[in-house]
């Protein structure tokens, strides 16, 4: 195949270290079902093998069951300071778009790319401070050009080749003094444009854009970002400007601008923090940033306003850690834990527990226990941040997450931004998938706010989740079991609803392929729960198995045979299945014990980005990056409360 041309890909997201600059992307395919293929299941485990005289025939859908969409909730273009000065100025806001929807553009390193399949929505998020401010300079804007303003950051931009982006920020500081504040007037007129063209770009029924931003906090180098979504049109997101994290970078104080939000227009609005394995124990700290405990009004608050977490993207996995899941043979997932966003302050261990998304949801049936309310009761996306406008995630065309990462036989020497992170560390990841009545504005939006929603590294893994009390083993093959999964049960993102004497609880999966992707190797249901002396645990179960393997006495499973040939950057669908489908049922389950489900979908092993690009240019791979992955899913989790 050619490469970079026609991709098909999606995944990133940015670091960024200042109230500036944030430094630094897939689509995939054709719509392919495959035949059921019912995997071997884990007896030891109480699963139970998928047998029914019952065919597979399609069923009509009714708008109870829901639509899976695809999409990227973090993306950037041109109007990003951190993108616009690391060299991606054609990308804009329409461009970003224009790809998203299937369409030809030419990125900034002049190559022309397109993905196989589009997306069904996209959420443009530039950054909210300074936003679209190079634009401005660039067309010559009188208020910026000239201006203390205009002046200041034309400065960064002409040191920034020379010296680097964090330290020309700093020796323009300590000429000047502090960054002075981008003009109202400005910021105003380039928000009402932002929010105009995503209504010009949305389409209900074929493709949506979400209005958003990114609010930029950061603590001492320490990554507190979020996405902020809104679920409105124009008319209404244009009554107000993006909250600045220049003027406090507290997470409490966005809560307390989207309310303002809510109150003075009636719209509806969220946030979605990025992954914390950047923020130095601070995304999940027991710790409020005043330094007070996390309280019962604090822990409302997130929850009411950050419903979602970004759980996988460009800078590494935020599932768990090998540290914190010793026992889990997949948790060392792209991971990165060496520093926080600026690269400025080494990480400790202690900060683990406080960074990724499994400790934080244990740690959240604590809250709940001792105050009433879960402030990391939270279901889990994936997103690109990437700083090129291109929404891309695939690994055997990986086309970068900022202009120096691009397609170059020179980026597995070169460092991000040319000057911190290697571009051999930078993930393909990550996408979204909804469960929707509709695509749409408001139905998305609400999927996110109920958090029927789930993560990928960037396969378009198909994954439904549902539980319940009555689900039998046959259930799951029903030809209207998603129908029947509603109506029974609840689907991933919901609370198990508590009942009195009841049996353990019982769960329906289903996970298929992406048609252009790899073979399934396994799923598996994680739980976490707390004892009856309130300490948490973990636990990770197989529950559905390819080719016909099983688990022996212990648990332990068989890993499959790679196909993967490093020298040909190649594998091979002869392992693996292209459907799992299972019925569980948890075999420890305690009534009195507060609980969480969320199901984890592994692919085979397939090349890195990294290998693809060692046998695409003849070079030759480090050996400090793995030659192969196994992208996966994570859905929302389901909640059990006594």
């Amino acid at each position: 195949m050619v490469r970079f041309s026609g991709l098909t890909a999606l995944g990133s997201n940015a670091p960024v270290f200042t109230r500036f600059t944030s430094l630094i992307a897939a689509v995939l395919i054709s719509a392919l079902w495959q035949q059921p293929s019912v995997a071997a299941t884990d007896s030891v485990l109480a699963t139970t093998p998928m047998t029914s005289q019952q065919p597979f025939s399609p069923s009509l859908r009714t708008p109870a069951e829901n639509q899976l969409f695809w999409g990227d909730l973090h993306l950037h273009t041109n109007l990003s300071t951190d993108a616009y000065i690391n060299g991606s100025r054609s990308i804009g806001q329409e461009e970003a778009y224009r790809f998203a929807m299937g369409e030809t553009v030419t990125s900034d390193i002049g190559i022309e790319a397109k993905l196989n399949r589009p997306l069904d929505f996209l959420a443009v998020t530039d950054h909210g401070e300074n936003l679209g401010l190079y634009a401005r300079i660039e067309a010559g804007d009188p208020l910026v050009v000239g201006q203390p303003v205009g002046d200041r950051y034309a400065e960064v931009l002409d040191l920034f080749g020379k010296v680097g982006l964090r330290n020309a920020f700093m020796q323009v500081i300590g000429k000047h003094g502090p960054m002075p504040d981008m003009p109202t007037s400005v910021l105003r007129s380039i928000w009402s444009d932002v929010t105009q063209i995503a209504d010009r770009y949305n389409q209900p029924g074929q493709f949506t854009t979400l209005i958003g931003y990114e609010w930029t906090s950061m603590i001492n180098g320490d990554n507190l970002h979020r996405v902020v979504l809104f679920r409105d049109d124009a008319d209404l997101t244009s009554q107000v400007l993006p909250i600045d994290a220049n003027e406090n970078p507290d997470p409490e104080s966005l809560w307390a601008g989207l309310a303002h939000y809510e109150e003075a227009t009636g719209g509806q609005v969220l946030a979605i923090p990025h992954n914390g394995n950047l923020s130095n124990g601070r995304m999940f700290s027991p710790q409020r940033v005043n330094g007070d405990p996390i309280d019962r009004r604090y822990a409302e608050n997130r929850m009411r306003w950050e419903p979602v977490y970004e759980v996988t993207q460009m800078k590494g996995d935020g599932e768990s850690h090998p540290t914190l899941s010793p026992t889990d043979e997949f948790a060392n997932f792209e991971t990165w834990d060496t520093t926080n966003v600026a690269f400025s302050t080494p990480k400790e261990p202690w900060m683990l527990r406080y960074e990724y998304a499994r400790s934080a949801l244990k740690d959240g049936l604590e809250y709940d226990r001792t105050l009433g309310a879960n402030p990391f009761k939270m279901g889990l996306v994936g997103g690109t941040d990437t700083h090129t406008g291109l929404a891309t995630t695939r690994e055997d065309n990986y086309f970068g997450k900022f202009k120096g990462s691009n397609p170059s036989a020179e980026r597995l020497k070169a460092k991000m931004g040319g000057q911190f992170q290697s571009n051999l560390d930078l993930g393909a990841s990550g996408l979204t998938g909804v469960w929707a009545r509709e695509n749409s504005r408001e139905a998305i939006f609400d999927a996110l706010r109920r958090r029927e929603v789930y993560a990928t590294s960037g396969s378009r893994i198909r994954l439904r989740f549902f539980g319940g009390w009555n689900f039998q083993p046959e259930d799951v093959t029903r030809a209207d079991y998603a129908r029947y999964g509603y109506r029974s049960g609840v689907p991933m993102g919901s609370n198990l609803p508590a009942r009195e004497n009841a049996n353990a609880p019982s769960f329906m999966i289903h996970a298929v392929r992406d048609p252009d992707a790899a073979n399934l190797d396994r799923v598996q249901v994680i739980k976490g729960w707390l004892d009856d002396k309130g300490q948490s645990h973990e636990k990770v179960y197989n529950v559905a198995l390819s080719d016909g393997r099983t688990a022996d006495r212990k648990g332990r499973v068989q890993p499959l045979k790679s196909t993967v040939d490093v020298a040909k950057a190649t594998y091979s669908n002869s392992t693996g299945d292209p459907e799992l489908i299972s019925w569980w049922q948890d075999p420890e389950f305690d009534p009195l014990q507060p609980a969480f489900y969320y199901v984890r979908v592994l692919e085979i092993p397939t090349p890195r980005w990294t290998t693809y690009d060692a046998a695409y240019f003849d070079t030759e791979l480090p050996e400090s990056v793995p030659v192969e992955i196994q992208d996966r899913a994570y859905s929302s989790p389901i909640w059990y409360q006594p």
